[in-house]
């Protein structure tokens, strides 16, 4: 890639723009209030507001490899509490995607130095289900049902957040759990029964 060519299509881009709008980078200039909150799979192949036919303002996102939400990392978290608390997106999706190569490596036996104690978090949701997932003979087919029992279990991981479990009380927030089927471009709404999760967890995991 040739880094001035981007600079080049930033050019035509801002051309196209304000062919359409004259008054379009004014309007986005003026703040965001985004319905919904997207974090997904940093793949390259993966554009979130593509895949959805979203453009700016419309969807605030978070990527990481794997789309993972781990209560230690700041970064998330951070993201989290700001596009729900501050922001009040009405939404928040989980969404991962066939053929993802952070699943695919925790499924390998490999030391991938520091990738280890990120990729452990997916090792952790094979542990969970591993009964289900060893009865599944067919190698491929077990991968692409870890990536949609990775995005269920990260999906948990948000509700059990204080920040999360409160706006679903106070103002009715809803969670969801998609996948992107790589292969032939559509977006799976996996329909996890979160309702159902919730009520199992609260014991431990409800924050008031």
């Amino acid at each position: 890639m040739q880094l001035d060519k981007v600079f080049e299509n930033n050019k035509k881009w801002i051309a196209s723009k304000l062919e359409v709008d004259a008054n379009y980078f004014e309007e986005l200039g003026k703040g965001q209030s985004p319905e919904l909150l997207y974090i997904g799979c940093s793949d390259s192949r993966v554009t979130a507001e593509d895949l959805m036919g979203l453009g700016p303002g419309d969807v605030f996102v978070h990527r990481n490899i794997a789309n993972m939400v781990v209560g230690t990392d700041l970064n998330s978290m951070s993201v989290i509490d700001y596009a729900v608390n501050h922001l009040k997106v009405n939404h928040v999706v989980i969404c991962g995607h066939y053929s993802c190569g952070g699943v695919k490596a925790a499924m390998q036996s490999a030391d991938l130095g520091l990738l280890n104690p990120w990729l452990r978090n997916i090792r952790d949701v094979y542990r969970l289900h591993k009964k289900e997932l060893n009865a599944m003979e067919d190698e491929e087919k077990r991968y692409e049902r870890l990536v949609e029992l990775n995005v269920q279990e990260q999906c948990v991981n948000l509700i059990k957040t204080a920040t999360v479990q409160k706006a679903v009380r106070n103002r009715g927030l809803q969670v969801h759990g998609w996948v992107f089927d790589i292969h032939t471009g559509k977006l799976i709404d996996l329909k996890i029964d979160l309702d159902g999760i919730l009520k199992n967890i609260m014991e431990i995991y409800h924050l008031d």
